[in-house]
Order: structure tokens, then C-alpha cells, then sequence
């Protein structure tokens, strides 16, 4: 194995000091050296060079309650950002997220149709535009995608994604050349679980299965060893499609009696009487809903979600279950219900210890997933960024 350059060694640390200010925010340069081990005089050479960069700021000496000198406060620039595009059969979100995966903008625009990836790159660009010249502050050094469908993330090339009708299309190519950033997309389902592992309910947890459930159907993705399960070819996570009745409805792919098939939002709306609404309403919309016709669908559904769940228990032996979109709701509305429901399926032994929870960033999650995979090279080589003038 080829021993590393200086140049690999100083890249690998300032990679070291930008992830522990991700994953822990703010902090001195103390513990920055603490979490890193390295020493005072590198800790300050680090900082120095990721606030030439505009990386990072520095903030007033903090005390650490150490004896000695007190300790400069570190933090993420806030200018720091990239765009989050994430698209669905009933609407388009984009946002600013920045590095500390805040995010700092968000617009959504509802569409009466089912969107071309034409249409998506059209609006999209229109959107980031606009954006743009009203947070003149913001230095954005990419674009991610969240879709919900197989993605071949080397090139962006959607392969399938169902629910909007795209099969091949070059979507990562298309909006790279409309909007002359770099352009990284990815299933939506994978980017929730990444941004769940490092900033939601997935912390600290070495395995554990996240689902999401949105317009355009339910997306899973498997985090084991810390790491995500991808697959041979990227594809890993379809739990939408696990068979859990032998009904003859079929999902958008055509099989029956799947999860997909038998847990929707669209029945739940029509059931509160809705049209298209975001998350937050809609499970405000739900909990507050408590009519006996919704009820039994929320329990029926809770039972297939079960069925679905206790297949991944007894198969992957998580250490937690966390639910996205309108899956979530699911659970608030009835947490015992949707136990009870997966204690029927799964194995003793292998549910032991297992716990299910919301997803802790909520409706932004997959923006924060998609921002975060475009600015994966400015994380990876700090050193190649150059500080753009706000404008």
C-alpha cells in the first residue's frame, strides 16, 4: 500500500476538522484537537486554512474550563451552500442548504400534471436563478438531487423512477448543462438515511433501515456497519416493492399486493378530503383527522407496514427502524398500533432491541441529504475550493 503524501496527510486533516464541525457543530479549537488528536499548533494551521478557503469561521476565544490559555471557537461558514432539488409527481422543492445542513431557503411549486425531466431541468434552473439573486450572500458549490426512482449515481442517469414516468433519462447531464454547477443525483431514499445517520436518528446507530414515504411512493435505504448498503449497482433499498398481501392491486411497477400497492398517501388525503399539501400539513392534517373511516385506514395500513417490517427484521437484524414522510405519520398516529403490527411478524429474538422512530430532520431531510451529496468534494479536498466573491 503507498504511503501517503504530505499533501494526502494535510487533505485527510482538514477533511478530519470540516467533518467533526458537521456532525458536532461549533466548538473550540480544544476540542477540536480532542476529537481529532491532533495538537494545539495543527489544530490552529488547520483552522487557518479552512478559514482562508471561506470554509470556516473563527469565532471569539471561548474558556473549556481547561487551565491555559482559553481556546478560539470554530465554526462552519454559513456562507457555504449548495442547492437541493428534490422532484415528485405533485410538486418540486428546491432549497439552500448550507454545510451545517441548515437550511436557509426552501420554495415549493405544485404541479397539475406529472412533470417531463424537461419540465423538472426548466423549473429547476428557473428556481435556482431566482434563488441566487436573492441570497446574494451564498457561496454555492453544487447541486444535488434527491429523486424518487433507481438512479445510476456515476452520471446521474435516472434509470426508473416509476411514479413520474422517467425511464433513461440523463437528468444529472441536463441540469449540469442548464445550470453550470456540478450536478451529483441520487435516490432519494439513500440521501434520507445518510442525512439521518449524521444528523438525525440515525446517530451513533451502526445499523438500522430507513423508509420513506412520499407522492411519489415508498423508497428504503440500509445502513450497516455505519456504511450504506448500495448493492452491486447502486440499486439496494426497494422496500417499497416487498410483497405484504395477496391482493391483486399493483404498484407502479406492476406488482401486487406489494407495500407500495397497499400503503399510499393519495388514500389518506382522499380520506381528510385533501388535494396536494407538505409534509408538515399533512400530518398536521392527519392527527388532527381522528374519524373513524380514517382510522381503520391507518390501521389497515399500519398492518401491511408491519408485515413489510417484520421481512426486514427477521432478514436484517436492524438496530432501529427509522420512517420518513408520510410513514412517520403514521407511527405519531398510532405508535402502539404499528408495534403491535410488527411484533406479529417478526422474530422474537431479532426485534429485540429494536426500536421505531420518526426521522429527526423531518420534511427536510432529503434536502439535506441531496445538498450534502453535492458538496461531498468539498469535504473531501477542502484545498481545491476557491472562495467565490458573495454577489
Amino acid at each position: 500500500m503507498r504511503k501517503g503524501t504530505s499533501e494526502d496527510v494535510r487533505r485527510e486533516n482538514l477533511t478530519a476538522v470540516l467533518r467533526a464541525l458537521m456532525l458536532s457543530g461549533p466548538m473550540s479549537r480544544a476540542d477540536l484537537g480532542r476529537l481529532t488528536g491532533k495538537n494545539r499548533s495543527t489544530v490552529a494551521s488547520l483552522v487557518a486554512d479552512l478559514a482562508a478557503l471561506g470554509l470556516v469561521d473563527e469565532q471569539a476565544p471561548v474558556t473549556d474550563g481547561t487551565v491555559g490559555r482559553p481556546s478560539h471557537g470554530v465554526a462552519l461558514s454559513s456562507c457555504v451552500a449548495a442547492f437541493a432539488v428534490h422532484p415528485e409527481v405533485d410538486a418540486l422543492t428546491v432549497a439552500i442548504v448550507g454545510l451545517d445542513a441548515q437550511v436557509r431557503r426552501k420554495v415549493r411549486h405544485e404541479f397539475e400534471r406529472i412533470p417531463s425531466m424537461a419540465d423538472v431541468v426548466h423549473l429547476a434552473t428557473s428556481l435556482m436563478e431566482a434563488m441566487g439573486a436573492e441570497q446574494s450572500g451564498f457561496r454555492i458549490h453544487g447541486v444535488g438531487v434527491a429523486v424518487p426512482g433507481l438512479v445510476r449515481t456515476a452520471d446521474g442517469l435516472v434509470r426508473n423512477a416509476p411514479h413520474l414516468r422517467w425511464r433513461e433519462e440523463p437528468l444529472g447531464k441536463a441540469l449540469a448543462e442548464a445550470c453550470s454547477l456540478p450536478v451529483r443525483v441520487a435516490n432519494d431514499a439513500q440521501l434520507g438515511a445518510l442525512a439521518e445517520r449524521d444528523y438525525g436518528a440515525g446517530r451513533g446507530v451502526s445499523h438500522f433501515v430507513y423508509l420513506n414515504g412520499g407522492a411519489s411512493g415508498i423508497g428504503g435505504a440500509i445502513v450497516a456497519g455505519g456504511e450504506l448498503l448500495a448493492g452491486a449497482h447502486g440499486y439496494a433499498g426497494e422496500l417499497g416493492h416487498t410483497p405484504v398481501s395477496g391482493s391483486e392491486r399493483v404498484d407502479t411497477v406492476g406488482l401486487a399486493g406489494s407495500l407500495e400497492a397497499e400503503v399510499t398517501r393519495e388514500e389518506l388525503l382522499s380520506l381528510m378530503g385533501a388535494g396536494h399539501m407538505d409534509q408538515e400539513a399533512f400530518e398536521a392534517s392527519l392527527l388532527a383527522g381522528r374519524t373513524a373511516a380514517l382510522g381503520e385506514a391507518v390501521a389497515r395500513q399500519q398492518r401491511h407496514l408491519g408485515t413489510a417490517l417484520g421481512t426486514v427484521v427477521n432478514v436484517l437484524n436492524p438496530e432501529r427502524i427509522v420512517l420518513g414522510g408520510f410513514l412517520a405519520s403514521l407511527l405519531a398516529y398510532d405508535p402502539d398500533g404499528l408495534r403491535h403490527a410488527l411484533e406479529t411478524r417478526a422474530l422474537g429474538p431479532a426485534l429485540e432491541g429494536v426500536d421505531i422512530v420518526g426521522a429527526q430532520l423531518g420534511a427536510n431531510l432529503l434536502l439535506v441529504g441531496a445538498a450534502h451529496r453535492a458538496l461531498e468534494h468539498v469535504v473531501e479536498d477542502p484545498a481545491t475550493v476557491q472562495q467565490d466573491q458573495p454577489g
